[in-house]
């Protein structure tokens, strides 16, 4: 009861939610870690710590890691994947604007003795440089006003690069096989559209990445709309989809057409390109 009443109040005076947020951020700053089932210490989401969190794509992922050299993690939220990540011994670049995120990813990394395998890149992804405006927090923030029904007032500023400029030179990817996961909570499109020469690595890096077909988009949009250009976007540099389920189903130009027209849908909104 107590909570209902908090959320129609926060979301009836955007001055009061704004407080409300930031003195729930700071209050929570110092959640005790936990030693989590892969044996590495884990604070700032209790299921993560717990195993609970993602347990199908937390498979696949450090399936995939053990074929690789590095772990890209765009949108890396608090660091559970890249815990896991450097728990495997893989080094990491992280990539999370959000402050509250990026306090726990940074102590996360810490406590478990990681921080010089680690780069860390505090900023949005987007098309071009930047500075923009990112809609909610904790694991659900996008640059997509109006996703996930989150209020407009609930927003923040954050600056903006592009993946080019991050991994263009940069020793830790230079000839190495590279993982890229990729929760950028809708704005994959414009994270595509300033990844050009990340795309054409060598050797092609490997790379997961959430897009979502009809969930979560703003009120009046049915579809994504950049669903067919996101994918178009490997499939022209050669890429092969799939499903990143238990099932890896094929995922073709058509079948994307098909759920754009909505004549199909996926089985999942994470995909694999290899």
């Amino acid at each position: 009861m107590i909570n209902k009443i908090i959320k129609q109040l926060v979301e009836e005076f955007p001055k009061l939610a704004q407080f409300y947020r930031s003195s729930r951020d700071q209050m929570d700053r110092n959640q005790p870690a936990i030693r989590t089932p892969w044996g590495f210490k884990f604070s700032g989401h209790v299921a993560m710590a717990q195993g609970k969190f993602e347990p199908e794509e937390t498979e696949i992922i450090r399936k995939l890691l053990r074929d690789v050299d590095i772990f890209v993690n765009i949108g890396a939220n608090v660091g559970y994947y890249c815990c896991h990540a450097l728990s495997m011994g893989k080094p990491v670049i992280a990539i999370e604007p959000i402050a509250r995120n990026l306090h726990y990813l940074m102590r996360n990394i810490q406590e478990n003795g990681w921080s010089e395998s680690v780069q860390i890149f505090p900023v949005a992804l987007g098309a071009k440089a930047n500075i923009m405006k990112m809609w909610g927090g904790s694991t659900g923030a996008s640059m997509v006003k109006g996703w996930a029904e989150i209020p407009e007032s609930y927003v923040t500023q954050v600056p903006v690069l592009t993946l080019d400029c991050i991994l263009q030179g940069n020793t830790l990817v230079d000839g190495k096989r590279v993982l890229m996961l990729v929760d950028v909570e809708g704005a994959e499109y414009a994270l595509l559209q300033g990844a050009a020469q990340s795309l054409c690595l060598e050797p092609r890096p490997i790379w997961m990445v959430e897009i979502g077909s009809t969930m979560h988009q703003p009120e009046g949009v049915k579809v994504n709309p950049h669903l067919v250009p996101t994918f178009e976007m490997f499939f022209k540099q050669g890429y092969v989809a799939t499903t990143a389920d238990s099932v890896q189903v094929s995922v073709d130009s058509k079948y994307v057409h098909a759920v754009s027209e909505g004549t199909s849908e996926f089985s999942t909104h994470n995909f694999l390109f290899k």
